[in-house]
């Protein structure tokens, strides 16, 4: 086996004195009869947190989670059970529930387990283990004094570190076996500013698939407080957004997020299976203007929403949804890909070994143009630059959105006027892609604080774009 392969196995099966072959036995008391497919899916998490609030330290939590989810496949339909225990007879008990949910198809077979372990997208130590508490404290103290030093307008900090170390294994009736092991740390600064009676929120933060050590060795933290003041005081200054029908230039980066939502989902396999996405039956259709080029990415170095292996077992790829407009794949996993008659895209996922895979993005952004940002925002005469976003809703089976920006600000004249609060863009996901007229050259992705939540699951996810134009959209403000 590769290290990782033995790395798992020996931390997800030695406590329970599970061996190879009791897993094999496993996967075949799944398959008969009746059963087309299944999958026994371990998991080894830890969890830790850590909470500051004005110069207080509000909370600390440690956990740690070790179980077993089990499913079975029969034609459409699935069982699922799990196991909060790695012992045979724990595992033995939700086998047999979930062959009996799903039992009704025809009769399965095991294939021989082959090793398929990629190249790993992220080293595998502990965020956890990589620096001691004290350290821990010491910094969200320091990055709190840091940040009020910044602006006497400032006048509550909140600082938090979370760091996960996850070790998961498959083992299918498909011969798949393969394990990753996925650190993840974030860091997030957010403060309250007051000046004359008014307060305005602002934050700051990143992270990705990696230990401590980029809080400790760079100003990574120091810049994520910087952010935070920023927007804050940015917001103070900010005057009543327009409303009405407008041009509205995206900035680079997190705005992604809008693309996540509003277009993102749509491209999912099951949604599309089952006939819910705008997008559904349209493949080989243009869906967007010529100049946007979308891309689920999994395997980018060390990025939030980056996978190794999905959490069916299926290496993580990158994929292409949207080419120069034209609509050309959706997110799959094995399951729905089972039933379109397509492959898996490496998009399984889920949030625990007590959830069942679905489909889900990774990474997901558009791809650069050819346009200055400068040249975008000196096209439009009137309307909105949008450079940060927070809480948004969106009707899956129409794509219609509606989205607060955070940061914003009016175009006048071809030029970035003043700041502007309480914008809110309205519309649906395919007319807006439709209305994108210009695409720059200044792809960013988001920092690393990405949260994608569907079915009640919530996964870490990474957006991303260029600055774009969209020539119409509805824009809620409070200045008519």
């Amino acid at each position: 086996m590769t290290d990782a392969l033995e790395n798992a196995t020996r931390a997800l099966w030695d406590a329970g004195e599970i061996a190879e072959r009791d897993v094999t036995g496993l996967l075949g008391r799944l398959t008969s009869p009746g059963i087309d497919t299944g999958e026994l899916f371990f998991q080894l998490g830890e969890s830790e947190s850590w909470s500051l609030e004005d110069g207080i330290v509000k909370s600390g939590t440690y956990s740690v989670d070790r179980g077993v989810g089990v499913r079975a496949i029969s034609g459409e339909k699935t069982g699922f059970a799990y196991a909060e225990e790695v012992v045979l007879p724990a595992l033995a008990n939700a086998t047999d529930a979930a062959r009996a949910i799903a039992r009704s198809g025809q009769s399965g077979a095991v294939k021989a387990l082959s090793r398929n372990q990629p190249p790993a997208r992220y080293a595998d130590a502990s965020p956890i283990a990589s620096a001691d508490d004290d350290s821990k404290v010491t910094l969200l103290r320091e990055i709190d004094a840091f940040t009020r030093a910044l602006d006497p307008a400032v006048k509550e900090v909140t600082v938090r570190v979370s760091l996960n170390h996850d070790i998961n294994l498959v083992v299918a009736t498909d011969g798949t076996m393969s394990a990753d092991v996925r650190p993840l740390a974030r860091f997030d600064v957010m403060v309250i500013a007051e000046r004359k009676g008014r307060r305005e929120r602002g934050f700051g933060g990143g992270g990705g698939r990696f230990d401590t050590a980029w809080l400790f060795a760079t100003d990574a933290a120091q810049r994520y407080a910087r952010e935070a003041v920023r927007t804050a005081l940015v917001n103070l200054d900010g005057i009543d957004a327009p409303a009405g029908t407008m041009p509205v230039v995206l900035g680079p980066g997190w705005p992604g997020v809008l693309l996540h939502e509003a277009v993102g989902h749509g491209l999912e396999g099951d949604c599309n299976r089952k006939g819910t996405s705008a997008f559904a039956g349209r493949i080989g259709e243009r869906v967007a203007s010529e100049l946007c080029t979308v891309v689920d990415d999994a395997t980018l170095p060390d990025r939030r929403g980056s996978l190794t292996v999905d959490d069916e077992g299926t290496p993580g790829q990158r994929t292409t949804l949207i080419e120069d407009g034209v609509l050309v794949g959706y997110m799959q996993d094995k399951h729905n890909a089972r039933l379109m008659g397509a492959a898996s895209t490496g998009n399984a996922r889920r949030q625990s070994y007590a959830h069942l895979p679905i489909p889900r993005m990774t990474n997901t952004f558009m791809l650069p143009g050819t346009t200055d940002p400068d040249e975008i925002i000196a096209s439009v005469d009137k309307g909105v630059y949008a450079v940060s976003f927070g809480g948004g809703q969106v009707e899956p089976t129409s794509a219609k959105f509606t989205f607060s920006a955070t940061e914003a600000y009016l175009i006048e004249g071809g030029r970035i006027g003043p700041p502007i609060r309480g914008a809110t863009l309205i519309g649906s996901g395919p007319e807006v892609m439709a209305s994108i007229s210009m695409v720059g050259n200044d792809l960013e992705l988001d920092t690393g604080v990405g949260i994608c939540g569907k079915e009640g699951q919530v996964v870490p996810v990474g957006v991303g774009q260029p600055s774009l134009k969209i020539d119409e959209i509805t824009v809620g403000g409070t200045n008519a």
